[in-house]
C-alpha cells in the first residue's frame, strides 16, 4: 500500500469513527432518558477531548485534524444531550 492511500483511508476512519455517537443520542432520544449511561464517563471522555483538542486545531496531520474536530463536536452533542436526559436519583 502507498503513503497517499493509507492516508486517505485514515482520513475515512478518522471522519466516520465519531459518527457512532450519533445511534447513542438517538436511543437516548428514543427513551427520553439516559440513566444507563455514566455521567462520570461523559464528563471524562469530555474533558480530555477538550484537552487534545488544541493539539489536533494546530497540527498538520490532517486525519489527527479531522478526526478532533468531528469528534469535538459529535461527543460535546453527547455530553450535552446526556446531561439533559439524565434524571437526578432520588
Amino acid at each position: 500500500m502507498n503513503e497517499k492511500f493509507i492516508q486517505q483511508l485514515g482520513l475515512v476512519a478518522a471522519i466516520v469513527l465519531p459518527l457512532w455517537n450519533i445511534p447513542l443520542v438517538i436511543r437516548i432520544f428514543k427513551r427520553k432518558s439516559s440513566e444507563d449511561i455514566s455521567l462520570l464517563w461523559v464528563v471524562g471522555v469530555w474533558v480530555c477531548l477538550i484537552l487534545m483538542a488544541p493539539s489536533g486545531f494546530v497540527s498538520e496531520d490532517v486525519v489527527w485534524k479531522a478526526f478532533n474536530i468531528v469528534n469535538l463536536v459529535l461527543f460535546s452533542f453527547v455530553f450535552v444531550i446526556t446531561l439533559i436526559y439524565h434524571k437526578g436519583r432520588s
